[in-house]
């Protein structure tokens, strides 16, 4: 405790100002220790709603806050912009690029990034969705791919221009096909003169026997089925062996399309290989029942970048938003109790293990259509949607994303409107055949 008494009270390092980061560090505001969040971005982003400004109907401002408005109250926090490129166990220290900083307590929750499945060559071409910059990335492409069509006198390169290939079908990838189909369909038909929007392909590939693996089999069947609604193509035990600039290659399958979206799996983020612990094959890194690495009971891995077992079930925690939340929250009170207990001379208080408790699961696919299981009860279309919008509205960070949110729901289910459909960065078009203007 040599560096704690120079300091006076104890230094807890949060890394990553996601979910689990950002409520660890809200929930220790009344602890006697100080707390420092380092994140590599200066905001907090809601993922669950990243796929609505992929698809032009929120802003990045909208799902997106400021880490240090949101900790800006909190006296005993701080807020440092940078990235960590490894962390010292031994030193009890993170590694930055030209410094060092230590550590009594850390928090690592750095998330996960895409998984290509050994084929990193394929992400210029089929971008994931985890950050606003890939989010925009898609919607770019996604409006470009209209232009083009509009532009472009060859039919079957129109065609493909007018091809969406989604690779993966779990939560994102159903979200993503359901509002692109969506947005052809009953948003942009009128917008254009030369093309029939209502023609564009949108295709769902997935790997397993059915959509949304990870729900009930009742679920999955009641997502395809809206999601057939809306006129998504779905491919099911079919994998994809081939991604280019001109489409993909499923089996021997060739299918051409302007655009490819990777939905198909995550890995850990390489920040915890750099522990020196046992990872599972997703890099993701085994924690003991208390959240903490082998060997190291100051060391606590959460959110995504955690391979955690339920203490009740012995089932893995799912890598979604409220068990980020549970094991931010988790970490937080142990540390609290712990840094309490010992500066009352009463050493060091026995740590009960990380339970999860399942508040339910949901997707949204379109306009009234969803699906959600919550206490083993399964739910769809409007009712499931109803219930997808209030729970994620509630769980925005701030007061000014819920309500933006909530008026651009209210406003696109009233008029059929998304208000994003902004193109931003490169808005160059390659047409293959110009269309005669004059006609």
């Amino acid at each position: 405790m040599t560096k704690t008494a120079k300091r006076k009270r104890p230094r807890v390092v949060i890394v990553g100002g996601g979910f689990a980061g950002l409520n660890a560090a809200k929930s220790l505001r009344k602890a006697p220790v100080d707390v420092v969040l380092v994140d590599r971005r200066n905001h907090h982003l809601f993922q669950p709603l990243l796929y609505q400004v992929a698809t032009a109907l929120l802003s990045p401002a909208d799902i997106a806050t400021p880490i240090r408005k949101v900790l800006n109250r909190q006296r005993n926090a701080e807020v440092i912009l940078a990235e960590v490129e490894s962390v010292n166990i031994e030193r009890q220290c993170l590694v930055f690029e030209s410094s060092d900083f230590e550590f009594d307590y850390l928090i690592l929750a750095t998330g996960a990034t895409h998984s290509y499945f050994g084929h990193s060559e394929w992400a210029q071409t089929a971008p994931g969705l985890k950050t606003i910059e890939d989010a925009t990335e898609i919607r770019r492409r996604f409006l470009i791919a209209f232009e083009t069509a509009e532009l472009e006198a060859d039919p079957e390169a129109r065609r493909a221009e007018l091809t969406f290939i989604v690779v993966g079908a779990g939560p994102t990838g159903i979200e993503l096909a359901g509002a692109m189909a969506e947005i052809a369909r009953t948003v942009i038909p009128r917008d254009f003169r030369a093309i029939d929007t209502t023609t564009a392909r949108v295709v769902l590939v997935e790997g397993q026997t059915r959509i949304l693996p990870g729900y009930p089999e009742k679920s999955s069947t009641d997502a395809q089925r809206q999601l057939e609604q809306l006129g998504v193509e779905i491919l099911t035990e079919t994998f994809v062996t081939e991604v280019d600039e001109q489409g993909v290659r499923i089996g021997e399958e060739r299918i051409d399309a302007g655009n490819v979206l990777w939905a198909a799996g995550v890995e850990a983020s390489p920040l915890g290989a750099t522990l020196g612990v046992e990872t599972d094959r997703a890099g993701h890194v085994i924690v003991e029942p208390d959240l903490s690495i082998k060997g190291h009971p100051d060391v606590f891995v959460v959110g995504d970048l955690a391979h955690a077992l339920d203490a009740v079930t012995g089932n893995r925690v799912p890598g979604v938003a409220q068990g980020a939340i549970q094991m931010g929250n988790y970490v937080a009170r142990v540390i609290e109790k712990e840094v309490t207990s010992i500066l009352n001379g009463e050493g060091h208080p026995k740590r009960d293990p990380f339970t999860y408790k399942d508040k339910g699961t949901m997707a949204t696919i379109g306009r009234n259509k969803a699906v959600a299981v919550v206490k083993g009860t399964a739910f769809k279309g409007r009712i499931a949607w109803f219930m997808w919008a209030v729970i994620h509205i509630l769980f925005l960070i701030s007061f000014r994303n819920r309500l933006t949110v909530m008026f651009s729901w209210v406003w696109t289910y009233l008029f059929f409107d998304r208000g994003a459909r902004l193109i931003t960065g490169d808005s160059h078009i390659h047409v293959k055949v110009p269309r005669d203007l004059d006609q």
